[in-house]
């Protein structure tokens, strides 16, 4: 909310004081340091729907409200800092990228600004806890998107309530909230409730019916302490014990807490929360909030993922730097209409609207080739999009009965770390004399039965001993091919300069090895184990080949180079496979 709108519906200070302990709550956790630092996040939205409530409801009451001026009011507190950390973010990643990671920038610059990305992220990554998520910049704007959404209906709601009878605020509101809080108890996927607006909409409407009910007991005045106690430690220890499920509403309950009515000057939470320091840290939330992920991503991306003391303290004073500047420089003169009139403001918008949205869609369409990539012999003559995904999937032509000739018969079930060993075997000089068959659901493929009679080997990818009892596979022909991991991002190594360029090695992903060493044990000498024949004793894989190629371009999947290297490494084994029906 702009300045002259917070003192138009008389200013609480408390309320930016709240801001500061959320947004400092998310960075430390994106930091590694407050487990549940994320719920700050779940405090920006109840605050919101408080704010947004009393404006709408005040100005329905005196007869000024308007949609027009409510919108405008909403793109000057967000769009033109949204547009700017966005631009300058790509930018950035433009400079040393690689394709795929900044094909998923452009696309989420683009959702960004179309009050999307929360939409984008659960239609792609779905997994807000991937560590991958940590080196994406703009993650962090689902948020936006949720907020925008919840902005763009919530006053037509309003303003229908208003007209029908304002004694139905309160009940419908209160019924709304009921309705999306039970939609989080719902057995679904986690990622529809992190994502979707309807499972947040509780959070917002809970701060409106604080707002609409404007009363408070010297009872809830006096339990306030309590309350802020509550919800700081939520944000900094949050028990193990206490379930997301339980713990989302239990926050938004004592931030509403927080926010009925002011606080009686004296009391311990009105000094804490109305300190000059955490109010100064509350106003320039929004930028905070918006330059602390990119601040980090790039980090990890550019330079270390790991965060010791000092590059702590040198990213907390870059995004303290870049906060101030940007609201003094961007926040502020575009929320002052006399500085920034109406006109200017959305000519501008539209201006950067119009360089920025076709940028971000040519990069997304060109597959995020913007420079020539030896390392993944990738040129900017060959850029399209999906070129490693188009190789992974291509063994699906693979799906399809044995041929009747002499050639050895190879079954390979599961997903696509499958279709990745199908490559290595692809890869390998005795490929001519193995007939390769590839199925990614065994279960539902009615040829199933006649594949596993007639295969020589059968590979299964990650397989569990139920699976392959309930396929019924023979142990005799059953090979389990193994997990593998290249690290979290090929960014940092890609961006490094030394000598040791094309030696860089890494560590896996957390939990890969341990996952990988318990698939041994069960599977002893079935087990086809890809890692050992990587690793070091310092628990690191190569990152690229011995010709200096990406193994991997999502440290998951291989690419030609890396299905081509692994082969190397299992030749022996490959050659003996080949040789199979000989050997009978």
């Amino acid at each position: 909310m702009d300045r002259q709108t917070a003192v138009r519906h008389n200013y609480r200070p408390d309320i930016d004081g709240l801001r500061a302990v959320a947004v400092i709550a998310v960075i430390a956790f994106h930091l590694g340091f407050l487990p549940g630092g994320y719920f700050g996040v779940d405090v920006f939205f109840v605050i919101s729907g408080y704010l947004i409530t009393g404006i709408i409801t005040e100005e329905l009451a005196k007869g000024t409200f308007s949609l027009r001026d409510f919108y405008l009011r909403r793109i000057r507190r967000i769009i033109p800092l949204t547009l700017f950390v966005s631009t300058l973010t790509l930018l950035v990643g433009m400079v040393g990228m690689l394709p795929d990671d900044l094909e998923n920038l452009a696309q989420s610059v683009f959702a960004t600004n179309a009050f999307a990305n929360n939409v984008l992220q659960a239609i792609t990554t779905k997994d807000y806890w991937d560590v991958v998520n940590e080196y994406k910049p703009l993650m962090h704007t689902w948020s936006l998107g949720i907020e925008e959404q919840y902005y763009f209906i919530y006053p037509l709601l309003m303003l229908g309530l208003f007209k029908a009878g304002r004694k139905y605020t309160l009940p419908v509101l209160l019924l709304l909230s009921v309705a999306s809080l039970a939609l989080n108890q719902l057995p679904i996927q986690a990622f529809f409730m992190f994502y979707w607006m309807p499972f947040r909409f509780y959070e917002l409407a809970l701060g409106g019916l604080v707002a609409v009910a404007q009363r408070q007991p010297v009872a809830l005045q006096m339990l306030k302490p309590v309350f802020l106690a509550g919800l700081v430690a939520l944000l900094s220890i949050r028990p193990q014990w206490l379930d997301t499920r339980l713990a989302q509403p239990l926050g938004v309950v004592l931030t509403a807490g927080l926010l009925a009515r002011g606080m009686h000057r004296g009391t311990l939470a009105e000094r804490l929360l109305q300190n000059r320091i955490v109010v100064g840290i509350g106003l320039i939330s929004f930028s905070l909030y918006m330059w602390h992920q990119p601040v980090l991503a790039f980090t990890r991306y550019y330079l270390t993922d790991v965060f010791t003391a000092p590059v702590v303290a040198a990213m907390c004073l870059v995004i303290f730097g870049l906060s101030v500047g940007s609201y003094f420089l961007v926040e502020k003169p575009f929320r002052n209409r006399q500085r920034i009139g109406t006109r200017k403001l959305l000519m501008s918008a539209a201006g950067v609207y119009a360089v920025l949205m076709p940028l971000s869609f040519l990069i997304h369409w060109q597959g995020g080739v913007i420079r020539d990539v030896p390392e993944l012999q990738i040129t900017k003559k060959n850029a399209t999009r999906g070129i490693h995904a188009r190789y992974n999937h291509a063994v699906h032509q693979f799906d399809r009965p044995f041929a009747e000739d002499g050639r050895v018969k190879v079954l390979v079930i599961g997903n696509s770390f499958a279709r990745d060993w199908v490559n290595v075997l692809l890869a390998a000089p005795q490929a001519p004399r193995m007939d390769i068959s590839y199925v990614e659901e065994p279960f539902s493929n009615p040829d199933m039965a006649r594949r596993v009679a007639q295969a020589d080997r059968i590979y299964v990818s990650e397989a569990k001993k139920g699976t392959v009892e309930a396929l019924n596979l023979p142990l005799s022909k059953l090979r389990v091919v193994g997990t593998k991991s290249f690290g979290v991002s090929n960014g940092r190594f890609y961006n490094h300069r030394g000598s040791d360029y094309c030696a860089q090695r890494t560590l896996m992903k957390p939990g890969v090895l341990l996952a990988n060493a318990q698939a041994r044990e069960v599977w002893d000498a079935d087990y086809v184990d890809i890692i050992a024949r990587l690793v070091d004793a310092n628990g690191k894989v190569p990152v690229f080949t011995p010709d200096c190629l990406f193994i991997s371009q999502d440290t998951r999947h291989l690419t030609p180079a890396g299905a081509g290297y692994v082969s190397q490494l299992f030749e022996p084994d490959i050659r003996l496979l080949a040789a199979l029906r000989e050997s009978r």
